[in-house]
Formats: C-alpha cells, sequence, structure tokens
C-alpha cells in the first residue's frame, strides 16, 4: 500500500474558529487512508469537533486546506462535500423528528432519489432494527436509535469517507458498544471514518490511528493501541478525559 497516494482526506495546517480573529484550530493537521478508521481524542475545549466541521466545510478556515485524494477542497459548501462523497453525522440535531425513519433515508439521497430502492435495502441489511420500524417518526425514538438513523441517512450517498461527531455521547454503556460495534463494521464495508469520541479509552481500542488535540492543535498521533498504552497521553489525557465523562453522565 502506498501511504501517499492512499490518502483520502487530509487537513494541512489548519487555522480556523467562529468568529473574527479568535482562532479553535491552530496549526492543525490529519490525515486519513483509505480504509482507516481515525479517532480524534482530547480534553474539552480542544477544538475536535471544530476540526471535524472544518472537514465538512461548516467552520471558517483562514489559514492551511483541506484535500478530499487529490483535490482541494478548502471552502465547499456542504452539499458539495455530500456529492463529492463526504457524510457527516453531528452530535446533535442529526434526525428530522417530524419524518419517519423511512423518510429520514429519502432525505439523505435527495441528490439521487432513482437509487432510493436499492440503497434503502443495504441500511435496513446494515441497521435491522430500523427496518421493521420504518413508518415511525425519528422524534419518537431513542437516542441510540435516532443515532443509528443519522447514520443510515449519511451512507444514503455511498460516502468514501463519513465524518462522525461523538456517536457515543449521551447514550448508555449498552448502547455505546453498540454504537461503535456498528461503526466498525460501517468501516469494514470500506468506507474511511474519522470520528472525533468523548470515550477516549473505547475510540483507541477500536481505530486504527488516532490524534490526541490539546488548544486546537496535535499534541499526539499513532496507533490506536499505542496510544491507549503510551504513559504520556495515560497521564496527560486519558484520566482527565474520563472524569470529563464522568461528569457528562451525571449531567
Amino acid at each position: 500500500m502506498n501511504e501517499t497516494t492512499d490518502i483520502v482526506m487530509r487537513a494541512d495546517h489548519l487555522d480556523a474558529g467562529y468568529l473574527p480573529g479568535i482562532n479553535i484550530l491552530n496549526d492543525c493537521s490529519l490525515e486519513a487512508r483509505r480504509g482507516e478508521l481515525v479517532g480524534i481524542i482530547g480534553p474539552n475545549g480542544a477544538g475536535k469537533s471544530t476540526l471535524l466541521k472544518a472537514l465538512f466545510g461548516l467552520v471558517n478556515i483562514r489559514s492551511g486546506r483541506v484535500l478530499l485524494e487529490d483535490r482541494d477542497v478548502t471552502g465547499l459548501k456542504t452539499n458539495e462535500f455530500v456529492r463529492a462523497g463526504v457524510g457527516f453525522v453531528p452530535q446533535t440535531n442529526n434526525v428530522f423528528p417530524s419524518l419517519t425513519i423511512e423518510e429520514n433515508l429519502q432525505m439523505g439521497l435527495f441528490l439521487k432519489p432513482k437509487e432510493f430502492v436499492d440503497r434503502a435495502a443495504e441500511m435496513w441489511e446494515l441497521f435491522p432494527m430500523l427496518a421493521d420500524r420504518r413508518k415511525q417518526l425519528a422524534g419518537s425514538l431513542s437516542g441510540g436509535e435516532r443515532q443509528s438513523v443519522a447514520m443510515a441517512r449519511a451512507l444514503m450517498m455511498k460516502p468514501s469517507v463519513l465524518l462522525l461527531d461523538e456517536p457515543s455521547a449521551g447514550l448508555s454503556p449498552v448502547r455505546q458498544d453498540e454504537t461503535f460495534i456498528r461503526t466498525r463494521q460501517i468501516n469494514k464495508t470500506g468506507v474511511t471514518i474519522i470520528m472525533v469520541e468523548q470515550n477516549a479509552r473505547r475510540c483507541l481500542q477500536i481505530c486504527d490511528r488516532a490524534y490526541v488535540l490539546d488548544q486546537g492543535t496535535n499534541a499526539y498521533e499513532g496507533p490506536g493501541r499505542e496510544l491507549a498504552n503510551d504513559p504520556r497521553v495515560i497521564e496527560l489525557y486519558l484520566g482527565t478525559l474520563a472524569q470529563d465523562v464522568e461528569a457528562k453522565a451525571k449531567d
């Protein structure tokens, strides 16, 4: 495998933020190779979700660039990213609550409506818990079920890259495990996944490689399991991250 030519998505030295003159990302870089599951972890406020949104055109990039294979996609609109083969699942407000599960999937394929029957059949197979409830309103589903709908909708356009923003947030431990298993199953179909995750230990267990962000820049990077056992990462981040997760669970 040629690691250089096999890069599907890359961020080069990004400076980005939401407000004029204030950067959340500072010289932040990332790359994802074909078929990889890449994790992004770090303490609260490290810029993890901002990096993911920058990859999908939702944040103003002031310096640096985003590449999709060999194409510079910096500054594309979100619908153009979808058309180019990038799917995005936000952490919150990730379904249309007044629409049924089936209608949510139709919204995910609005650019290619004639392919709906075939693509939906693949989603029912991948997410069997949704198949028998396809006429149910998405707003009536549990958090884990809504997460499945959001993932299925993002996959309708057959993206080459799927961006997941904290997919386990707010879920019970059992639903978190199901989400991580489902994420790995999707990845094994050939979809490259870049995932921001609050459950750092679990993320490092399942991802191929990971980036640890701190104050909007790269602190560490490497194979997931190596980072999980790296004394520096354990001392500086994993303990703090575990406390953050526990605090969120109690809220």
